[in-house]
């Protein structure tokens, strides 16, 4: 899926993602570093029984 280089349209497509049952590939997923670079540990950090 193409966020368009958008940071916000990355994060919620990689929440949406969670709830796929197949596997998403999050095209320029990097442009989330712009807004906040540690999403994707935190997002792992919630998800973490």
């Amino acid at each position: 899926v193409d966020s368009f280089g958008d940071h916000r349209i990355a994060m919620s497509l990689s929440i949406l993602a969670l709830l796929s049952r197949g596997k998403v590939t999050i095209l320029d997923s990097e442009c989330i570093n712009t807004s906040f670079p540690g999403f994707k540990y935190n997002l792992k950090k919630v998800l973490a029984p």
